[in-house]
């Protein structure tokens, strides 16, 4: 019994918000987007520009914080390219969020050795600020993450913006046959998700790290696209969700704290995992917006 009330500690829910809070960032965005019809595979990748933005901005002012507006601005500019692409020149979106992905891995590795003459990273730079909670510390990202979640969720349901956001998520040729300026709203959503997603990028590099690592989203943007799935296109599935995953990422740690005898492969390997199993295992319950994909006229 004690073996059980020690693992269950504030340690573990400390490390599982930790994990959680990134994939809380992207996964908001990925429903924003995907509530208006926008199907959005390119969260890793904006996830992915605005880690390295956070670090790179932080680096040469001293202040993480503007880091943090950079990352904002670095994300939001690839949902611009990918919106233009997915938008007004109707490529194919899965397409268009691979692309996305495939850039962001690639410029950013790119730059990594270009602005440090280094592979692998940047320097270590000043983080955001951190607040202790039960003897762990979380950063000030980790509460602003869990509170978007009703911030979302009131947009969504409670606002004219958020009922035609879903109008033309459901139905866009209908959606704008009464008056809905379709493209304007897909618009808005896919620069949220990449806001949102830059955030999450962000609080990896100069909130859980100081420092960019090339490849350090390790598939985080995928894990919130199989949340916002799992979730059924709704903000506190969602979260409930990236909780799931996160708790599975913070297993990893305190298995390691409390020596257990378990592969640590396994355990790098669990997150993934569970993604796997909640997606095909429970998705054929989901049901995504009508009109996820779709244009608002004809080609």
């Amino acid at each position: 019994m004690d073996g059980i009330f020690g693992f269950f500690s504030i340690a573990l829910l400390a490390a599982t918000l930790r994990s959680t809070a990134p994939l809380v960032f992207a996964a908001m965005g990925g429903i924003l987007s995907e509530r208006s019809g926008v199907t959005n595979i390119a969260l890793e990748g904006l996830m992915l520009l605005g880690a390295f933005a956070a670090a790179a901005g932080a680096y040469f002012t001293g202040n993480p914080f503007v880091g943090l507006i950079v990352a904002v601005l670095a994300g939001g500019l690839g949902a611009l390219v990918f919106a233009i692409w997915a938008i007004n020149l109707r490529a194919d979106q899965i397409v268009a969020g691979t692309a996305i992905n495939l850039l962001g891995v690639g410029l950013t590795a790119f730059l990594v050795q270009r602005i440090w003459d280094q592979a692998g990273g940047s320097p270590a730079v000043q983080r955001l600020p951190n607040f202790e909670i039960g003897g762990s510390t979380l950063n000030v990202l980790v509460p602003v993450a869990f509170l978007l979640v009703p911030a979302v969720q009131w947009v969504l349901f409670r606002t004219k913006a958020g009922l035609r956001i879903m109008a033309a998520g459901e139905s866009p040729r209908a959606a704008e046959s009464v008056g809905i300026d379709v493209p304007r709203y897909r618009y808005a959503c896919v620069l949220a998700s990449g806001v949102l997603a830059g955030l999450g990028g962000a609080y990896l590099s100069i909130g859980d790290l100081s420092q960019f690592t090339t490849n350090m989203t390790a598939g985080r943007g995928f894990i919130a696209l199989a949340a916002v799935i799992f979730g059924n296109w709704m903000p506190y599935g969602a979260l409930g969700a990236a909780l799931l995953f996160g708790f599975s990422q913070a297993l990893r740690f305190q298995v390691q704290a409390l020596n257990w005898p378990i592969p640590q492969d396994l355990l790098t390997a669990l997150p993934y995992l569970v993604t796997l199993v909640a997606v095909t295992g429970l998705v054929r319950n989901s049901r995504p917006p009508a009109g996820l994909g779709k244009h608002a006229t004809a080609d």
